[in-house]
């Protein structure tokens, strides 16, 4: 299944440090000539500049105002950030959906445009999909297909779904331009004893069919850009690991 859609290269912008430096240093000589030049054409007389204070002030708003729409012009220290896809996949109940969601306020704290897309919230508006593989598979395609459409448009997602099938997770990959896989690892029997909601027991019952990790299988990623062992890191510390790959990759433009 190909998306029949042509991408185009949106990208995000956020200053670097010697942009700022730069401007900040043009700013203020510019903003003191203009104090200096005021007191000399009027006055002739340096006593007289705490009294053109307010003519300072008033000045300088709209000149910095004309200042800043120069530099909105000048494309010296503007570094481009390309959205990406972060794809969280694991078996029920190893951690994706909490380490998704810290993993999003830390990018939304760094400024970045981005979307939180969880199993749990995107099957409730899609409640008659089923748990077959060939479902399942339509339905991370479904996903998949969303989160382009996101990065086309500049946003970068966080997506934590099980995806227990190597072919839709390749699908989602082959169709982002930025993917980066994160398996969220843990063991069955740790899951198990995370599962408050006793949907593992259940399973072993046979009352819930098709259910990753017992009665459907888990293709483990073999190619994923980040592992994350939650029997040995807590959310936290996964969702730090996640979000430092992520600033060296994309994020790192603001060294001088």
């Amino acid at each position: 299944m190909e998306i029949g859609l042509e991408a185009k290269d949106i990208d995000m912008f956020i200053e670097t440090k010697i942009r700022s430096i730069v401007k900040s240093i043009s700013w203020r000589i510019l903003a003191t000539l203009t104090t200096v030049s005021l007191v000399f054409i009027f006055f002739h007389r340096i006593d007289i500049a705490l009294e053109l204070g307010g003519v300072e002030i008033v000045a300088k708003m709209f000149i910095y105002y004309f200042h800043e729409r120069a530099w909105d012009k000048i494309k010296f220290g503007k570094v481009a950030i390309s959205p990406f896809v972060v794809w969280l996949t694991g078996l029920p109940k190893s951690g994706k959906t909490t380490i998704g969601n810290n993993l999003f306020r830390l990018l939304q704290k760094e400024g970045i445009k981005v979307q939180r897309l969880d199993s749990k919230e995107v099957r409730a508006l899609f409640p008659e999909t089923g748990f077959t593989r060939e479902a399942r598979d339509e339905h991370i395609k479904r996903i998949g297909y969303l989160t382009s459409i996101l990065e086309q448009n500049g946003v970068s997602s966080v997506a934590s779904f099980v995806s227990p099938y190597k072919e839709s997770r390749d699908f989602v990959r082959k169709n982002t331009k930025n993917f980066v896989e994160v398996y969220v690892k843990a063991s069955v029997e740790t899951c198990i004893k995370r599962d408050k909601e006793g949907m593992y027991e259940r399973a072993l019952k046979g009352e819930i069919i098709n259910f990753t990790g017992v009665s459907d299988v888990y293709e483990e990623p073999t190619e994923a850009e980040i592992v994350v062992d939650t029997e040995k890191l807590t959310p936290d510390e996964a969702a730090q690991k996640i979000y430092k790959y992520l600033k060296k990759k994309f994020l790192n433009v603001r060294r001088l």
